[in-house]
């Protein structure tokens, strides 16, 4: 898609944004937004299902039953997010969108809500390192300078490499903050650096795909080139083996993304190339503020 294209689309997310301002910011939210935040404000009596480490021994002590301390909420939230432009990104696709215009949408229409709602908005943009750093910030001429400063990336260099976002994140954010990875994730050892951090802030992974990770055209004899190492290999595209055989192989390698999502305890969200990006991530995170609500969160 065309640069202009692309800017002319992010500029009706104002419009859209509204939608997904309330579910993003109630979805965010998990101990920081249950009233535990750091402004005391009463003690009441222990209830059945209080947190025991918000007991106060002294009011416990002087009146014979326990007490628990009730704090203030904080309703402010950082959103940050960490943008792969690395070259798999921008390899191939069958739709109009490519996975790097795919992300950006994403974390253009996250970024809106954030701002709509008055909350902080930070990002890195990366391959196989750090391209683009923003603290996090309010209003809308922080984002646009983000934005803006995405729309230009290009990968410099084979490779990706997610922990040192990962890393960055964890570096530059002092308080817990909701932190969002759009990737395809083609790299290695991405899930030790988040799981290092996952008691300090909410993470959420978007991985980016396309319909030819499942569906591969009868194209015949094609050269494909890994867009992460350089290397190129003969594929007899032609052939319903080949096609099946690499389908299972991205069946596979979402598989292991879902699995490690799973075992670090983090939200994950699969967003095609094809998809509407609007109404995919109004739905996710819909999905996650019914969860908080149903499990008292």
């Amino acid at each position: 898609m065309e640069r202009s294209e692309l800017l002319r689309r992010i500029k009706t997310f104002p419009l859209v944004a509204s939608a997904l301002t309330e579910d993003l910011l109630s979805g965010g939210f998990r101990s920081v937004f249950r009233g535990n935040g750091i402004e005391f404000e009463e003690v009441r009596c222990y209830e059945q299902g209080d947190d025991v480490r918000f007991i106060d021994r002294n009011v416990s002590a002087r009146f014979g039953k326990p007490y628990v301390k009730l704090y203030r909420e904080e309703r402010e939230l950082t959103v940050f997010i960490a943008l792969d432009c690395s070259a798999s990104m921008f390899a191939g696709c069958k739709s109009d969108v490519n996975r790097f215009e795919q992300a950006l949408l994403a974390a253009a229409l996250i970024g809106f809500s954030a701002e709509r709602a008055g909350q902080r908005f930070g990002a890195a943009v990366f391959d196989n390192e750090i391209r683009h750093l923003f603290k996090p910030g309010r209003g809308r001429a922080h984002l646009m300078a983000v934005v803006s400063s995405a729309l230009g990336a290009v990968p410099r260099a084979y490779g990706s490499t997610l922990s040192s976002a990962i890393r960055c994140a964890g570096s530059l954010l002092k308080r817990r903050s909701l932190v969002i990875l759009i990737s395809d994730f083609r790299c290695p050892d991405w899930d030790v650096e988040i799981s290092a951090l996952t008691g300090k802030h909410d993470f959420i992974a978007v991985k980016i795909g396309d319909p030819f990770d499942y569906e591969l055209p009868k194209l015949g004899l094609i050269t494909m080139e890994d867009p992460e190492s350089g290397r190129t290999v003969q594929a007899p595209a032609a052939f319903p083996s080949f096609r099946r055989e690499w389908r299972e192989w991205n069946e596979e390698r979402h598989a292991a993304w879902d699995s490690a999502c799973r075992r670090l305890g983090i939200s994950r969200l699969e967003l095609s190339t094809s998809d509407d990006a609007a109404s995919v991530l109004k739905t996710f995170f819909q999905g996650r503020s019914y969860t908080r609500r149903s499990s008292g969160l």
